[in-house]
């Protein structure tokens, strides 16, 4: 993630913080959100379980974004911090008798090296801009797939597509983007 993009999460965060900005937290929850989702559900969460605990993340930044330190870590650290706690807390919580207290789950994870996180931060920055170069409509269905995990066929239903034409849309919306991320990596071989 560029210094840019951590900056303005700040001021956004801060907005929420001060003044209650209802856009502010708009724009924080629609790049948040779908990114906590997926990573709930990489963590073995259920879509609508995932889905709830996006809800309950997003109202801990809206009434707590006063606690976020700039200084101590980026807002999507933050964030995906308090999902990976709210998620331990739901496991610990459960009384099903399912809870294994020896889950790799309930265990605290390593920080992620640092390399790591500004390599992913650096191609998640690549894609977003490969995606800007797509038309409206490809950039909409790729969101949808990608982002809010959808299926083709939700995504038809939803747009009212053909099935064939939203799988051809996203099709095509990977080939201009494989395009435009080969041709970022022989520029950044370059210099």
């Amino acid at each position: 993630m560029s210094n840019d993009l951590k900056e303005r999460f700040a001021g956004l965060a801060e907005a929420v913080s001060v003044r209650r900005d209802q856009a502010a937290f708009a724009e924080l929850f629609d790049y948040f959100a779908p990114r906590l989702k997926s990573y709930l559900q990489r963590l073995g969460m259920s879509p609508s379980q995932a889905e709830e605990m996006v809800q309950d993340v997003m109202i801990v930044l809206w009434h707590k974004a006063a606690l976020f330190d700039p200084a101590k870590s980026s807002l999507a650290t933050w964030l995906f911090r308090v999902a990976r706690n709210r998620r331990i807390d739901a496991l610990r919580r459960d009384k099903s008798g399912l809870l294994d207290p020896e889950d790799p789950a309930l265990q605290p994870s390593r920080p992620e090296a640092a390399d790591d996180m500004i390599e992913a931060e650096e191609r998640d920055e690549r894609v977003r801009k490969a995606m800007l170069d797509l038309p409206e409509e490809q950039a909409m269905l790729v969101r949808q797939a990608f982002f809010l995990g959808k299926s083709h066929s939700q995504i038809a239903e939803d747009t009212g597509l053909p099935l064939g034409t939203v799988k051809s849309r996203i099709r095509l919306a990977f080939s201009r983007m494989r395009r435009s991320l080969e041709a970022d990596d022989g520029e950044m071989t370059l210099h």
